[in-house]
């Protein structure tokens, strides 16, 4: 059964576009619809991680905002920073799914019980994960991947009762 599940930022939770104003802010557009997977999956009692590259101010305040515990920016090899967690937590890595879409994801995502890409993800990814995505990162890919991970587990009846 999946406990934690790892988000990857850029081109899973967003399209993978970055926008600078004239001021040098950075602006990252995020769909609501997979903050409303993210939360209702810690409703049900699972744990999230966010494990990403970049260092972004915008990602701290979308992980304080969805109530997501464990946030690692900067992070160069994810693999080593998710066993980390694991030791911390106490769960192993067959109890944990994720989401990348590119090389640097790629040893993190190969360790895994379940293995999650978008649909626009890098091709050698998609050649080794164990869910090709249909949408594309940034368009709702996570609540598709954490709808999967929900029914696998055995929760959708669960999953539905918090809202309907």
């Amino acid at each position: 059964m999946i406990k934690l599940i790892v988000l990857d930022v850029d081109g899973c939770m967003t399209d993978g576009g970055i926008i600078y104003t004239n001021s040098g802010e950075e602006i990252k557009k995020f769909d609501v619809k997979d903050g409303f997977a993210i939360v209702s999956w810690r409703k049900l009692g699972g744990e999230l991680a966010i494990i990403t590259g970049r260092d972004s101010k915008i990602v701290e305040n979308r992980a304080a905002e969805l109530g997501i515990k464990y946030l690692y920016q900067g992070v160069k090899d994810k693999k080593a920073t998710l066993e980390k967690l694991l030791e911390e937590i106490g769960i192993s890595f067959d109890q944990v799914a994720a989401i990348g879409d590119d090389l640097n994801d790629y040893k993190l995502l190969s360790c895994v019980g379940k293995s999650f890409t978008p649909n626009d993800g890098a091709d050698k990814v998609k050649g080794m994960v164990d869910y090709v995505l249909t949408r594309k990162g940034g368009d709702a890919a996570v609540r598709e991947m954490i709808e999967i991970v929900i029914k696998e587990n055995g929760q959708m009846e669960r999953f539905l009762e918090l809202w309907i």
